[in-house]
């Protein structure tokens, strides 16, 4: 069965809470770098909540954007890495081939997201921290780019479990680490090309919108403009 995976994000009920950014941290063996490294510049998040102020003084209200790899089909990042570390899969994800990467960072450079980021060092983790480990993911080390791929370890245990089942997959029966830990339910996870899933259905609301969706990258990220 042809998929294409895409998540829809209702700007209405996120919150800010950063409760995908420790998920994801969790889920994916992601160190954090520390106050030296973060001055300068060298963050390591695959997501990131944007604050941002909407409307006029007095009147004006805190908005909060989470943003991510927006798993484009017509990604600029895939076009200009030299080894083909980075490349689009069947399902609509744009994948990172972790033990192909060369460091060039080039497709962080053509990213217009800002989503991609350059292990500057070889993670170390305290003990007994180091016993949190995901066995399903890898640690990544000095010299690659690495970002969001909608947890594809979750995605790939779901489908051979459906495989081994004989059976396809339901909507919602698994999610990434970030929609599964947000309390608001403002992100929905799921198969844009199936007509009968929550996400596809969001989709397809007039309050649907794309980040930079002038840049013309095709994005499999919707968001839900805020209306309250």
């Amino acid at each position: 069965m042809k998929r294409q995976w895409g998540m829809v994000i209702d700007l209405d009920r996120c919150t800010g809470c950063e409760a995908c950014v420790a998920a994801c941290h969790a889920e994916n063996n992601i160190a954090t770098v520390g106050d030296d490294q973060a001055a300068k510049g060298r963050t390591m998040h695959w997501i990131r909540v944007e604050r941002y102020w909407e409307g006029e003084f007095p009147d004006v209200r805190l908005r909060y954007q989470p943003v991510f790899c927006q798993q484009c089909a017509d990604a600029p990042c895939e076009s200009v890495c030299p080894v083909y570390a980075t490349y689009h899969n069947p399902e609509g994800l744009n994948a990172q081939v972790y033990n192909r990467c060369v460091g060039t960072r080039y497709c962080g450079n053509a990213c217009p997201y800002n989503v991609r980021f350059f292990n500057f060092f070889n993670p170390v983790w305290d003990k007994p921290l180091n016993l949190q480990f995901n066995p399903d993911v890898s640690v990544r080390s000095v010299g690659i780019m690495e970002k969001c791929t909608f947890c594809i370890q979750r995605i790939k245990t779901a489908e051979i479990k459906a495989l081994a089942e004989k059976r396809e997959l339901k909507d919602g029966e698994f999610n990434p680490a970030c929609v599964q830990s947000c309390p608001a339910n403002a992100m929905v996870f799921g198969d844009l090309d199936d007509p009968q899933s929550e996400v596809a259905r969001l989709a397809q609301s007039n309050r649907a919108t794309k980040l930079l969706e002038g840049v013309g990258t095709e994005p499999n990220v919707i968001c839900l403009r805020s209306v309250s």
